[in-house]
């Protein structure tokens, strides 16, 4: 069993922002191993984040972003309580993702908001595009086909622009489990420059 000192504790913590207490017990867990017990963090976090998904999230900030006078991003993000919405934390995590949506262009949060006249619209052309093949492989591209539309269009399936290996949507897990709040990305609406003409 490795020795777990303070100061292994005190980088788990400064890497994860997890409590000193909760990185202890994954460093034991992870018989003194960093980038185990980070791991083992990181699973427990997102499984509290999901189960936090079904609390209400009545406070947060409307934040806004200009980019270079050329776009701007006006966003609603909610979280349970007031103090949360005023750390630090949070507000850097709202800055992070209207910076996101000046750059990556999403059209809605989630892919339940996609009008189903658009999806009908995407499988219709993807279908064409493979009218030649059987049936049954069809099927399998049209559904792969879909996600890559979705992952373009939805902010929470966008690879994150600072990180491209997480979504955005497991860094707003990743920030439920941080914070021990439910988040929800509202809405949001960018705007660019000689869009409207």
């Amino acid at each position: 069993m490795a020795e777990i000192t303070a100061k292994l504790v005190a980088t788990l913590r400064e890497k994860t922002n997890v409590g000193m207490m909760k990185c202890k017990e994954a460093l034991k867990e992870a018989d003194g191993d960093l980038e185990k017990a980070e791991t083992i963090l990181r699973k427990k976090g997102l499984q509290s984040a999901d189960k936090k998904a079904s609390r209400a999230a009545k406070e947060g900030v409307i934040a806004s972003y200009i980019h270079h006078d050329r776009a701007g991003v006006l966003i609603e993000v909610s979280c349970e309580t007031d103090f949360v919405a005023k750390t630090d934390s949070f507000r850097a995590f709202v800055k992070d993702v209207t910076l996101h949506i000046a750059a990556a262009q999403p059209t809605c949060v989630s892919r339940e908001e996609v009008c189903s006249d658009l999806v009908a619209k995407e499988k219709e052309i993807y279908a064409e595009q493979m009218k030649d093949k059987p049936a049954n492989v069809i099927e399998k591209i049209l559904e792969g086909k879909m996600d890559k539309f979705y992952s373009t269009t939805c902010l929470l399936e966008q690879g994150f622009i600072k990180d491209p290996d997480q979504t955005v949507g497991d860094l707003l897990k990743g920030k439920i489990a941080e914070l021990g709040e439910n988040i929800v990305i509202r809405r949001f609406t960018r705007y660019a420059l000689g869009d409207g003409e």
